[in-house]
């Protein structure tokens, strides 16, 4: 670990050991959309470890961070960071982390590594009625055109997180030689036809040496 990153890593254990744990979605949601940041999103949850994020590293970090193609990685000091958020309790062990050119082109270019830091959080779901997803949806001012094209097919909706707890922050650091360790998947198509980028995925019951350092709360 080179000295630029330890330093990085400090200062991030250091003021993400204040964030708030205990997130209700309602309140939450309205913090978000007064900040006028992500507040639509389904998972409300995820943009506001976000948000919570950027509010502690203000004067510590660039934000967003660096540019690659069409990605923007969410924070910048010495390396690139991105931020990621995961349900534990989950069959799914597996977090999805950034495009893979992108994260490659980051480590280059950044003293070959890249840090990426998850929220590991228990979550709660919709009561039966769905009444948190009504009120998000009314707040919204109706359903969008994705959620419209959805009933259009007739898919069943998820249920929405009504609350998350935030029980520890790993915080894991890559180089080109750990990238290429990482299994991947492919996104699909986007509107225009054309394919998404490949993204990394890790299994975080098998991180290994990638993990250095994590707060439990």
């Amino acid at each position: 670990m080179t000295t630029q990153f330890n330093e990085d890593l400090n200062i991030l254990k250091a003021k993400l050991a204040s964030l708030k744990t205990v997130w209700e979605g309602k309140p939450s949601v309205l913090e978000l959309k007064q900040a006028n940041y992500n507040w639509k999103q389904m998972e409300w949850w995820a943009f506001y470890f976000e948000y919570l994020c950027y509010k502690v590293l203000l004067s510590d970090f660039q934000h967003p961070g660096g540019h690659f193609d069409s990605v923007t990685f969410d924070l910048r000091r010495n390396v690139n960071w991105d931020l990621k958020a995961k349900a534990i309790k989950s069959d799914d062990h597996r977090a999805i982390l950034n495009d893979v050119r992108a994260m490659k082109q980051s480590i280059a270019q950044n003293g070959g590594e890249h840090g990426v830091i998850i929220a590991l959080c228990d979550v709660e779901y919709n009561d039966i009625d769905r009444s948190f997803q009504k009120w998000h949806t009314e707040l919204k001012g109706g359903l969008s055109t994705y959620e419209i094209e959805r009933k259009a097919r007739t898919s069943i909706s998820r249920y929405r997180k009504t609350k998350a707890v935030l029980t520890e922050i790993l915080f894991l650091r890559f180089t080109c030689a750990d990238l290429e360790l990482l299994s991947t998947m492919k996104q699909g198509r986007n509107s225009n036809g054309k394919p998404r980028p490949e993204k990394y995925m890790i299994d975080l019951e098998n991180i290994g040496n990638l993990q250095v350092g994590h707060i439990a709360f």
